[in-house]
């Protein structure tokens, strides 16, 4: 990594390499396992303070490229698997479903590293020195190769699917968030954030009954999805 810290804010550049070492073909060691792959990851990312909107204002801005890597972009409290439902006029409701991967074998093939890109970026203003309200939004693309989307749209999983199987997809983020904070390492926050889900499944798919999420089995149309989300939250640090 390298970073500059100036009166005006920062930029900093960051590398990561991540050995891609998974399990095995079969049940057993036996069954062998492909070799081991590199992957890769390269963020840029920018923040400047002291402009004119307020004094402790701050906009911050990231982009990152990754390869067999995943989790530079998806980060730790992002989901890496998704599963959204909504209505539909063509079946019984409407669903729609993405994974993230580092990348994606099957028997006796080599690993397929997948790729991702993305950014976030953040605008926080200060009304007073204990109350501030931040803007806030990220956007990330998950691409898979042909070999890769062969062997997903190749399993049992897809069986049943009359349409057209791609797993690629994006998924955008858009939120503000407001913190109250009345004495010092005491803050009451609420987060609002509005999520679209762009997959690229289309047609519909048959499925057993999903009994995690109390849906009966049932034939399901492949769409976009949108969620919102409200979080209320006290913090207090010692």
């Amino acid at each position: 990594m390298v970073r500059v810290d100036q009166a005006w804010g920062l930029f900093q550049a960051s590398v990561a390499a991540h050995d891609n070492h998974v399990g095995y073909y079969g049940a057993t060691e036996a069954t062998g396992h492909p070799e081991d792959k590199w992957g890769w990851a390269v963020q840029l990312a920018l923040g400047i303070k002291n402009i004119p909107t307020g004094a402790g204002d701050v906009i911050n801005i990231s982009g990152v490229y990754t390869e067999g890597a995943s989790r530079y972009n998806f980060q730790e409290l992002a989901a890496t698997s998704y599963s959204m439902f909504g209505s539909s006029n063509a079946a019984y409701q409407s669903i729609g479903f993405a994974g993230v991967s580092d990348a994606v074998f099957g028997p006796g093939g080599q690993l397929e590293l997948t790729k991702t890109y993305g950014f976030r970026g953040a605008f926080t203003h200060n009304w007073s020195p204990y109350w501030n309200t931040a803007l806030y939004g990220a956007w990330a693309a998950v691409n898979y190769s042909g070999t890769a989307k062969s062997m997903i749209c190749g399993s049992a999983a897809f069986a049943t699917l009359t349409g057209s199987c791609n797993p690629d997809f994006n998924i955008g983020q858009v939120g503000v968030i407001t913190r109250w904070t009345p004495v010092k390492n005491l803050t009451f926050s609420a987060d609002f954030t509005y999520s679209h889900l762009d997959q690229k499944y289309s047609g519909v798919i048959t499925t057993g009954a999903l009994t995690g999420v109390a849906k009966p089995a049932a034939t399901y149309e492949l769409k976009d999805q949108d969620t919102y989300s409200m979080l209320l939250r006290a913090q207090r640090n010692w």
